[in-house]
């Protein structure tokens, strides 16, 4: 009898330290911690499409990857990666742990395509990124002048 209380405790024992290595923070190990500041659409010149910029900041011990966006103002909106001159179409972009995602004029960058409304300056467009691991983040990006360019470059962050 004493032989299988030793065993009963043992089981609630081990059962204990299973479910406190199930929390996150206190394994040591954080997931990805995204945030996202800098959005903003420069006044699109087309009525069929315009681009988006901003920054993901990832404070997180783990990397995650931006898989899609949507919005409600374009049919469909599609990652691009720019190299040189050339610009092509992304299944994802890389937001690294502890480091930065940065789309930017002349850069990694969002296209929203047909779009359903012509975004003009002072509007606000809503958008929904989503990620491999994070949950969806909601993003209100302002349109600016379609000359618009941020006062910082944040080319050497990449």
């Amino acid at each position: 009898m004493t032989r299988r209380t030793v065993s009963a405790g043992a089981l609630v024992m081990a059962a204990a330290l299973a479910l406190a290595g199930c929390g996150g923070s206190d394994s040591g190990e954080s997931g990805p911690e995204l945030s996202v500041g800098a959005a903003y659409m420069p006044q699109p010149v087309s009525d069929s499409m315009a681009a988006g910029f901003l920054v993901v900041t990832n404070k997180g011990g783990d990397g995650d990857r931006l898989t899609s966006v949507t919005s409600d103002v374009a049919g469909e909106v599609t990652l691009h990666t720019t190299s040189g001159q050339a610009m092509s179409e992304a299944d994802g972009l890389d937001v690294p742990a502890g480091g930065r995602l940065v789309l930017e004029s002349g850069g990694d960058h969002l296209m929203f395509e047909k779009l359903k409304r012509r975004p003009k300056e002072g509007d606000r467009v809503s958008l929904e990124l989503h990620f491999t691991k994070s949950g969806p983040i909601d993003v209100e990006m302002p349109v600016k002048s379609a000359t618009y360019r941020p006062a910082a470059s944040t080319k050497s962050h990449h």
